[in-house]
């Protein structure tokens, strides 16, 4: 059979006919190029191996990822800020700092309650000032000295903080103590406690603390009248601090009162 079969044909010997040749797709593209001597088909095959080399080098990289390990946190997208990392929501404050609770009173949303002004009181009011106690002095008889001071006829002198004053109202609220009911220790006498005088004014000069009493005075015998005397001198040197005492009852001295 001689070779007259069309192009992309060859003849078949055995079987007395023209048999379609199979070629390679490379080979044909190869072929062309060299037929037509045009540079562009060299391209196209440089693509479609660059091509195929990638799409093979993709699926090998994709088996070769590492696999999410537990405890371990994923590392942050791509998008977000460079250097930031993403705390895990354990850690993260349940609120934000310097925003007020859900459930705090008296704080409406985004407002913050200033401590400062909170706790301290307004300027001339007296709330949240705190009043020091003053100190008044009455006899335990006949202790001898085993719970106070003793003194005069076998007796004891006790303190007893009572409700006090501020500056000046010291005085008057220590000696006041004395000459109305107040809460006196348990077992404790007062031997002005039936006397029915006033407190009129008081003064210290840093020394000496000058009392002025107005009513009259009832004592209960020789004892009484030291008695007396021990607790009005020894409670207006305690509220003031005073070294010295002079007690004045209707204008008259305490001694000079005494001895009537």
């Amino acid at each position: 059979m001689t070779n007259s079969c069309p192009n992309r044909y060859r003849p078949d010997i055995r079987a007395g006919r023209c048999r379609r040749s199979v070629v390679p797709w490379t080979y044909r593209i190869g072929l062309r190029c060299r037929m037509a001597k045009r540079w562009t088909c060299d391209g196209r095959m440089r693509r479609a191996h660059a091509a195929a080399a990638g799409g093979l080098a993709l699926l090998l990289s994709g088996c070769s990822l590492p696999l999410p390990q537990p405890g371990v946190p994923s590392a942050p997208a791509s998008g977000g800020n460079a250097g930031s990392s993403a705390a895990p929501l354990a850690l993260l404050p349940a609120t934000l700092p310097g925003a007020p609770s859900a459930g705090a009173p008296g704080r409406a949303g985004g407002q913050t309650e200033n401590p400062a002004a909170a706790a301290s009181p307004v300027p001339g009011s007296s709330a949240g000032a705190t009043v020091p106690p003053v100190t008044a002095y009455f006899v335990l008889v006949d202790d001898g000295g085993r719970h106070g001071v003793r003194f005069g006829c076998n007796d004891s002198l006790v303190g007893s903080a009572q409700p006090g004053g501020a500056g000046d109202a010291r005085l008057k609220a220590a000696i006041r103590a004395l000459l109305v009911d107040s809460q006196q220790p348990r077992n404790a006498y007062n031997a002005l406690g039936a006397s029915r005088l006033r407190f009129l004014s008081g003064s210290f000069d840093g020394t000496t603390v000058t009392v002025y009493l107005a009513g009259s005075l009832i004592t209960g015998g020789t004892c009484d009248q030291s008695r007396v005397d021990a607790q009005l001198t020894q409670t207006a040197l305690e509220a003031v601090g005073a070294i010295r005492a002079d007690i004045y009852i209707n204008g008259e001295s305490l001694a000079d009162y005494l001895k009537q």
